[in-house]
């Protein structure tokens, strides 16, 4: 992922609307120059985090980068509008390893998704890593980054989407609901499943059946499970 430093490579990426991960700022750090860079991040909806100077440090690779670093993402975010009028939406909260992303973004394109939601913080963002293993569906699907899921949940149900969330205390088996359209997947992190608050969004919570003794998959396995099962419904 590149790394800009320096009070004017950060605001000329910001201006020209360059693809930026985050925006970091050290601790203490003020001035109204720096003050520009903050306001101009956040009127392009890039996330400002303020960190010890240590760690500026280290990302840059120089003590010379005046307080800021910026970390470059491997496409633009889309704002939450650019959902539209799609048929359906996967929803990610906390999906946090990159392969994992990549793979969900993948399979969510050609499945016929509309648009991957993922938030700004506690999960992983759109790097070249995520990039690769989407293998080129970045170009084509838009990402979009909410500062909060459960907000975007309401969202999404006040232009009538159907949410579904995907746990292993679902009430129903994923292939026999009766999907409602437009619809929406939520699917949880690694490890940790849906938040409390993000089940209680959700009109259904489905699951998918396990023989073995492994009680759940891997996310963007479970993904492709749940996404085509929707696709073939769709199609019949």
């Amino acid at each position: 992922m590149p790394v800009l430093s320096g009070i004017h490579p950060v605001a000329e990426a910001l201006r020209s609307n360059h693809p930026l991960e985050r925006v970091l700022v050290a601790q203490g750090a003020g001035g109204p120059r720096l003050q520009e860079i903050i306001d101009l991040a956040r009127r392009n909806s890039v996330p400002v985090r303020f960190e010890p100077r240590g760690s500026l440090d280290r990302l840059a690779g120089t003590s010379a980068h005046q307080g800021v670093v910026a970390l470059g993402a491997a496409t633009k975010y889309a704002d939450l509008e650019a959902v539209g009028a799609s048929e359906m939406v996967v929803v990610l909260d906390g999906v946090e390893d990159p392969h994992n992303l990549g793979a969900i973004v993948r399979t969510a394109h050609a499945a016929g998704a509309g648009s991957v939601i993922i938030p700004e913080r506690r999960a992983a963002g759109i790097t070249d890593v995520v990039a690769k293993a989407a293998a080129g569906a970045l170009e084509h699907l838009p990402i979009v980054r909410v500062t909060n899921i459960n907000r975007a949940l309401e969202d999404l149900k006040r232009r009538e989407y159907w949410i579904y969330g995907l746990d292993e205390r679902g009430t129903e088996e994923y292939s026999n609901v009766d999907y409602g359209a437009p619809t929406a997947f939520v699917l949880g992190g690694e490890g940790k499943g849906l938040h409390e608050q993000v089940r209680k969004h959700c009109d259904l919570l489905v699951r998918i059946p396990m023989l073995g003794k492994i009680a759940s998959l891997n996310v963007s396995v479970a993904a492709g499970i749940v996404l085509f099962e929707w696709k073939r419904r769709r199609r019949s």
